[in-house]
């Protein structure tokens, strides 16, 4: 039996985000020792070793829940969890086309910004955030 600490060192998490995994109901002590430390075992570690892996895909704590209870169901199949995993692609591909859209607009604005001595009230990057044009003396 692994104490949550020795847990914590051996998933690479800490004790407040296993006890917040346990709040949420992804992770559970297999029972707490008489003085009320969580005792948890191997397959709690493995279980955080997916939510990890799954946090590093993209997945939410609640896409996680969704995965872990088709894992132990009997009525799913593997393309229930391809679906899951197709659809968080397309949701990363959106994000990404969207930060690109934000990068190549703070590009514009960087470009746009020719003088760094001029006063703040001319600065041609906080009339364009305003959409007011800017006098030029």
């Amino acid at each position: 039996m692994l104490t949550i600490g020795k847990i914590a060192e051996l998933s690479g998490l800490t004790t407040d985000a296993i006890r917040y995994y346990e709040k949420e109901g992804l992770i559970a002590p297999l029972q707490k020792s008489g003085a009320g430390y969580r005792l948890y075992n191997d397959d709690a570690l493995r279980r955080l070793h997916f939510i990890r892996q799954a946090q590093q895909c993209g997945f939410s704590l609640a896409e996680i829940m969704q995965l872990l209870t088709l894992q132990h169901s009997d009525a799913s199949c593997c393309s229930d969890v391809r679906k899951l995993a197709v659809e968080k692609k397309l949701q990363l591909e959106t994000r990404i086309r969207d930060m690109q859209a934000m990068s190549s607009a703070l590009d514009a604005l960087i470009t746009g910004c020719k003088v760094d001595a001029q006063p703040v009230d001319q600065c041609t990057i906080l009339s364009a955030l305003e959409g007011v044009p800017r006098e030029k003396n």
